[in-house]
């Protein structure tokens, strides 16, 4: 799995700072650009973030280029609807087959052999449709969830914390939990401040899942506060 931040909107806590103050004040865009320090800057965005104010985070998009995840994955992430997705075509581009084995599977000798002929049987079936004439969009039918994929994300801030809360959580499916983490390393890099404290709920407070929680929120908390820190994931 490679996971890339590729654009960020420039200054992205200063614009937040910006829309949070032009809500309440009668100056003028120019006069509010100016006046604003990046001290006044960080103590705002705080103040939005500790209120719920969520709104002016929607002013900061970022960018992503995601490759080497599965077809299952990508399918949780396009659920995601508050965003833009542009994703290589099985119908356009004859699959290079390449294929994810979750961790489960790779720990078994035995199991992962007979995941590894399954994923070969797929390859040699779906090379023989294309051989014979069939197009590509019939011949991926052949293609299991396992398949590789690459694909670029387009989301605002606001719809990145709701994102990051539920995928960086233990409880969201692995391979989607480890592109969310990769996600949230690279917004930390870029704009630290917006994203200090995104991520599962456990990292705010309680655990919002109940009695499907981890049970270990304290761990959780390490883990996510890593992020972003040399040495993070």
């Amino acid at each position: 799995m490679n996971v890339s931040l590729l654009t960020c909107t420039p200054d992205p806590e200063r614009v937040v700072a910006l829309a949070a103050r032009l809500c309440y004040s009668p100056a003028s865009i120019g006069e509010l650009r100016e006046e604003i320090s990046r001290r006044d800057a960080r103590n705002l965005v705080r103040r939005v973030l500790s209120m719920g104010h969520a709104s002016v985070l929607e002013h900061v998009t970022l960018t992503y280029g995601v490759e080497g995840i599965s077809r299952a994955a990508s399918h949780q992430l396009v659920r995601h609807r508050i965003a833009s997705y542009s994703q290589q075509s099985q119908r356009y581009v004859a699959a290079n087959f390449g294929y994810v084995t979750p961790p489960t599977v790779a720990a078994s000798p035995d199991l992962l052999a007979g995941y590894e002929r399954h994923m070969a049987a797929c390859s040699r079936l779906y090379a023989k449709l294309m051989k014979a004439g069939v197009p590509p969009e019939d011949a991926r039918f052949a293609l299991p969830n396992a398949t590789e994929t690459k694909i670029l994300i387009t989301m605002n801030a606001r719809e990145l914390h709701h994102f990051f809360a539920l995928r960086t959580c233990r409880r969201a499916q692995w391979e989607i939990r480890e592109m969310a983490k990769r996600m949230l390393s690279a917004a930390r890099e870029r704009a630290p401040l917006l994203f200090e404290t995104a991520g599962p709920g456990c990292v705010r407070g309680f655990c919002p899942e109940g009695k499907m929680s981890c049970g270990k929120p304290a761990e959780v908390r390490r883990e996510i506060a890593a992020l972003g820190k040399k040495g993070g994931a």
